[in-house]
Formats: C-alpha cells, sequence, structure tokens
C-alpha cells in the first residue's frame, strides 16, 4: 500500500486516525505559543535576565524550523507512522523536562529538543489526511486539518494565561503529558503505515546549507528589534550569512541529481503559487496575533485572564468557517472563497484601526470573530488547490515545505508589525509633542493641578508618560490600518490559483 492509495479499513478507523492526529497537530501549535504569557513569570523564577529569557520561545522556533525542512525525507524513508510516533513521544518527554528544569540554560536546551521533535507533526499531520480521504472530500480533509494549525495559536495565549496565572508556569508544558499520551496510544493503534522508498541517500550538503540560512534568517527576524536592525554588526552579520546560505541552498538544489528539496514541487503552479500565498497568509495571522495582546494588557489594562477570553472567539470563528468552508468548497469555486475570506479580514482590521482607549470588549471580540471567519475561509481552500494536482508520492515532502514556509512567513510578519511598531511610535509622539508647550503647563487640563501639588518637573514627567501612552496607541492603530492593506492587497494574488480539476472537489 503505497502514500498514494494509503486508505483506513473503515470510516471509525478514519475518524480515531483523524482525531489522533489532529490531536497531534493542535498539541505542537499551541505550544508555538503558550509559553509567551509565561515568559515573565519563567523569567523571575529563574532569575534570568530578559535576553535570556527570550530564548525559550526562540530555540523552540529555530529547532522547529531546521527539522521540519527534512520531515519529508525521514517520513518517506522510514514510514510516516513511525515518524508520527517518535515525534510525538519525544515532544511529550521533552515537555516534561521543560515543566521540571531548574535553570534557565536546561529550559533553553529542552525547548529546542521539543521543537526539534514537534516539528514534523503539522506536516505530516496534512499528508496523512489528504491520504485518509479520497481526492473528492480534500477540502473536508483540510478544513479538520485547518482547524489544528489556526486554532491552536489562538488558543496558546488563552490556555497559557490560565495555568500560569492558576497552576503556575511549568504547566503550561505540564499540559501535554495527557495529551500526548493518549496521541500516542491513538496513532499506535489506529494511524496506518506508509511504504518506505527505500534507501535514498540523504543530501547532507543541501540539508546543512538550508539549515543555515534559516538559523541565521530566524535569528537576524528575532534579535533585529532589540538590536537596532541593520546598525548592529551582528545583524548584518546574520542577513550575510542567510543571504549567502540561501544562495548556495538553491543552486546546490538546481544542480545535484537528488536535491534536498525535490524541484518537481516547484513545477506543480498550483503548488508554487499555494507557496506564496500560504507565506503571505502566514505573515498576515501572526503579525495580528502579536500585537493583540500587548495592546489590550499594555494600553487598555486588560488583565492577562480578560485577553484571553475576548481573544478566544476568534478561534471560535475561525473553526466555524472551517467547517462550513468544507460544505461550501464542493459547492463553489475556491479562489472566490480565497478572496472572501482576505476580505472579512480586512473588514476586522479596518475596525481595530479605529478603536479607541473607551473600546468596551465586545468590540474586540467582535472584530477577532470576523477575522477568524475569515482567515477560515482562506486556509481550507488554499490547501485543497495547492495539492489538488500535485503527485500523491510528492506529498510528504510537499507538506513539510508548505508548514515550513507557513513557519517563515510568520517570523517575517511578526518581525516587521514590531519593527513598525516601533517607528511608527516615534513618528506619533512627534506629532502630539509639536502641539504641547511643556513650558505652560498650566494650560493643561489635568496636568495643572499635578504640577503645583507636586513640581512643575513632575508634572513635565507625567505629561511625557501620557504623550508615550497615546504614540504607542496610534502607533497600533497605524499597524492594524498597514495589515488591512496588505490583507486586501492578497485578494488578486489569489488569481495564481487554478481550481481543482472538474469533479475534484465535488461531492459524490
Amino acid at each position: 500500500m503505497t502514500a498514494g492509495t494509503h486508505s483506513t479499513r473503515g470510516s471509525s478507523r478514519r475518524t480515531l486516525a483523524t482525531v489522533s492526529t489532529m490531536l497531534a497537530t493542535m498539541m505542537q501549535t499551541v505550544d508555538t505559543t503558550i509559553a509567551n504569557v509565561a515568559l515573565p513569570q519563567i523569567q523571575g523564577s529563574m532569575s534570568a535576565t530578559t535576553e535570556q529569557a527570550a530564548w525559550v520561545l526562540t530555540s523552540y522556533i529555530i529547532a522547529s524550523a531546521i527539522m521540519t525542512a527534512p520531515a519529508g525525507f525521514i517520513a518517506n524513508r522510514f514510514g510516516r507512522r513511525r515518524l508520527f510516533l517518535l515525534s510525538v513521544a519525544g515532544f511529550t518527554l521533552a515537555s516534561a523536562l521543560c515543566g521540571i528544569a531548574t535553570s534557565i540554560e536546561e529550559l533553553v536546551l529542552f525547548r529546542l529538543l521539543q521543537g526539534a521533535c514537534g516539528a514534523a507533526l503539522v506536516p505530516m499531520s496534512q499528508a496523512a489526511l489528504l491520504d485518509a480521504y479520497p481526492p473528492h472530500k480534500y477540502a473536508r480533509a483540510m478544513a479538520i486539518w485547518g482547524v489544528g494549525i489556526m486554532v491552536g495559536p489562538i488558543l496558546g495565549p488563552t490556555l497559557g494565561g490560565y495555568l500560569t496565572e492558576t497552576l503556575g508556569w511549568r504547566w503550561v508544558f505540564f499540559v501535554n503529558l495527557p495529551v500526548g499520551i493518549l496521541t500516542l496510544i491513538g496513532l499506535r493503534l489506529f494511524l496506518d503505515e506508509t511504504d518506505r522508498q527505500g534507501a535514498t541517500r540523504f543530501d547532507w550538503t543541501g540539508f546543512i546549507y538550508l539549515s543555515i540560512a534559516l538559523v541565521s534568517l530566524q535569528l537576524m527576524l528575532d534579535r533585529g528589534q532589540t538590536r537596532d536592525w541593520f546598525d548592529s554588526a551582528e545583524i548584518v552579520a546574520e542577513a550575510v550569512l542567510a543571504g549567502l546560505f540561501l544562495y548556495l541552498a538553491v543552486v546546490h538544489m538546481l544542480t545535484t541529481p537528488r536535491p534536498f528539496i525535490n524541484t518537481a514541487l516547484f513545477r506543480d503552479l498550483n503548488y508554487s503559487a499555494g507557496l506564496v500565498v500560504m507565506f503571505l497568509l502566514g505573515a498576515l495571522m501572526l503579525a495580528t496575533m502579536a500585537l493583540l495582546p500587548p495592546f489590550l494588557e499594555g494600553l487598555l489594562g486588560y488583565p492577562v485572564d480578560l485577553v484571553g477570553e475576548v481573544l478566544a472567539p476568534r478561534g471560535i470563528g475561525t473553526m466555524i468557517s472551517m467547517f462550513l468552508t468544507g460544505y461550501l468548497a464542493e459547492r463553489m469555486d475556491l479562489r472566490a472563497l480565497v478572496s472572501l475570506g482576505f476580505a472579512l479580514s480586512g473588514l476586522a482590521l479596518w475596525q481595530m484601526s479605529h478603536f479607541t482607549p473607551q473600546i468596551s470588549p465586545w468590540e474586540v471580540v467582535t472584530s477577532g470573530l470576523l477575522q477568524g471567519l475569515g482567515l477560515g475561509l482562506v486556509m481550507v481552500p488554499l490547501a485543497t488547490m495547492a495539492y489538488s494536482t500535485l503527485p500523491a508520492h510528492l506529498r510528504n515532502e510537499a507538506a513539510a515545505l508548505f508548514g515550513l514556509i507557513r513557519n517563515l512567513g510568520g517570523s517575517f510578519g511578526l518581525s516587521i508589525v514590531v519593527a513598525q511598531l516601533a517607528v511608527n511610535s516615534q513618528m506619533r509622539r512627534a506629532e502630539l509633542v509639536e502641539h504641547i508647550n511643556f513650558s505652560d503647563l498650566q494650560n493643561l487640563p489635568g496636568i495643572a493641578g499635578t504640577a503645583r501639588a507636586v513640581s512643575p518637573e513632575y508634572g513635565v514627567a507625567m505629561l511625557n508618560g501620557l504623550i508615550e501612552k497615546q504614540a504607542t496607541f496610534l502607533a497600533f492603530l497605524d499597524n492594524f490600518h498597514l495589515i488591512m492593506l496588505a490583507s486586501l492587497a492578497m485578494i488578486p494574488v489569489t488569481l495564481l490559483l487554478r481550481p481543482p480539476p472538474t469533479g475534484a472537489n465535488r461531492a459524490v
């Protein structure tokens, strides 16, 4: 039984295999964001610096990026089910080690292990679902898969905030233990193995080139803002290394007989266009999610638990639209659904760009729900079209590359909005200061009394703090507006995609 003809024995077995693979996917995607809200507590309990604590996140991302790339080769060589089992077991063990870590160095090391072990879970779950369902049900399979990868990062901060507040930061890692054990049992019992493709030689040269490029690029994106970007010799060096080794990886891929990344993938125009849209979608999705928690906590004063509550409907909207899209995709032009999804996301971001300091939690909920609906409408048709014309024997490698591109897009989007936030804050502060006379505090409402009661210097400091807060608030709105424009600009890009062959997405 080959990967292309792989089928489960009966609908109940297929359902249980689907549940098991999606548990693995959600466990991995939740962990990309669950530790974010616990970072201050981790830093305090381990007496770590801010930079040391940041490596708890960076180490996971880097290890995941490196090990996502060879996931397709490993699955082809040793079998997808075997890779799944080893990955889940390693991820669960690494989670336990993170929970009992006694120093920041140990925690970073175990997070590296966790990221490396979990890297294959998302792409292999996608490949497994495509094998388990016939072509005319690909949209339904991708709807199920999309719930895991879209809802996981959204639920991560909510779950992480609750666990950190109630049980402590170590439980953001311990929570993986029961899920991991249950997933192992389900995969062992219900997931069928794929045929192995023999003793194919591993392209170590291509892997090393690409790994160095990915590590350098990820470090540049993660550390650029704190190092003042290209004014830092470190960032310049990382950019040079990323560019050089990416060039070497591409040249090697085009000239070697058996490259690390199969060039046949790029000859499928639908898949190549899907990679472009997926990169941009990853950037838009993560950029928004990176901005909202600090906006709500730092500027509006929301407590952590309330932030989780108002962001949760975004995931609910995504789930609703994904299941709805699994039905609509069998009856509509998939490109129209993708365009509608980007339009809804743009509308939600337009609402966010008009937030005021007096907004109610309900306004945050409605905009998030609307954006969640839009993102769900994009993901399912996009994945369906990307794989609709791709040969089945390329599916493992295609899924690995698809996941890698999504993660890189997210890293780029996050870096861009963080950098732009700093730039916009400075510009907005300069605009506000132009209209204020610091020497005439008596004519400034709310400041004059403080200046008389304490001192003029204290009044100036208070006024400066208000200006900084207002400038930062306006900078967030500018970023929401920028992401809105980027989301709307994605609509014509969908024309690069082609609908599946006639009947491929039609219910039978």
